[in-house]
């Protein structure tokens, strides 16, 4: 094989390592603090062994050589959902989910009344991309969307009513799912659980999800990263066919 050929190659496969490697660890907040730690502690090991420090080296030296496994574990949840969420965006239906327009209207009346009851909820419809590695760790249960069983989901203090449910067509794929929560500031740092994993869910896939807040009653929409209020029927309804067209 030619040499310039061969070079062509071990840039590309370098380029490649780089983008994989920068993307995973530029992901989490958490995993790109602690490499900066770990990178000033190498940096002031080999500073204090330059100067001549010995008794500061032989410390440093000691820390810098647990520090790898006491990154790794305390990284272990963050890693392990970083290559989820990679896994998860390949992962596609075989097409947007046709849901009619009965579906849209059970989905905004169950909506509606448990904001009126202020009965928390989170509910994802899918898009593209399939959401089976959130749903295959809740209960299955592939059922005609109804107001009713969205309701009778919801009810507090029952065991699904703090996760979500995935709807996939006209059909609840499953309920009692719970995703990784969104680590960005954009949004309030008062904002709950349900919030920040709707937020999650919607920066690593194309769903739509309906949140309605305990504490309030407010009905938010959440769609690629991005939080919008829809307190009413037509609000919802125009947010739906936009969507779901």
């Amino acid at each position: 094989m030619p040499e310039v050929v061969k070079m062509i190659i071990d840039f590309y496969l370098l380029f490649l390592l780089s983008y994989f490697l920068l993307s995973f660890f530029l992901s989490s907040k958490r995993i790109f603090k602690l490499l900066l730690i770990a990178l000033f502690v190498y940096l002031i090991t080999w500073g204090a062994g330059k100067l001549d420090l010995k008794i500061s080296y032989q410390v440093l030296k000691e820390v810098r050589f647990w520090l790898p496994l006491v990154i790794i574990i305390i990284l272990t949840p963050d890693i392990r959902r970083n290559f989820e969420n990679v896994w998860l965006s390949d992962l596609k239906t075989e097409g947007a989910n046709i849901n009619t327009e009965e579906t849209k209207q059970e989905i905004i009346d169950a909506a509606l009344y448990l904001s009126s009851q202020r009965n928390g909820a989170l509910i994802t419809i899918e898009k593209y991309n399939s959401l089976d590695a959130f749903a295959e760790r809740a209960i299955i249960m592939d059922a005609l969307v109804s107001k009713e069983l969205l309701i009778n989901i919801f009810v507090p203090n029952t065991p699904l009513h703090d996760g979500a449910v995935i709807i996939r067509g006209n059909h609840i794929r499953c309920a009692g799912a719970y995703y990784f929560l969104s680590e960005t500031d954009k949004q309030e740092r008062t904002m709950g659980s349900r919030h920040r994993a709707a937020l999650g869910v919607s920066e690593i896939s194309d769903s739509l999800t309906i949140v309605v807040s305990e504490e309030t009653g407010n009905i938010s929409i959440v769609i690629e990263g991005i939080m919008i209020r829809a307190n009413d029927r037509e609000k919802l309804l125009e947010y739906l066919n936009m969507y779901l067209k």
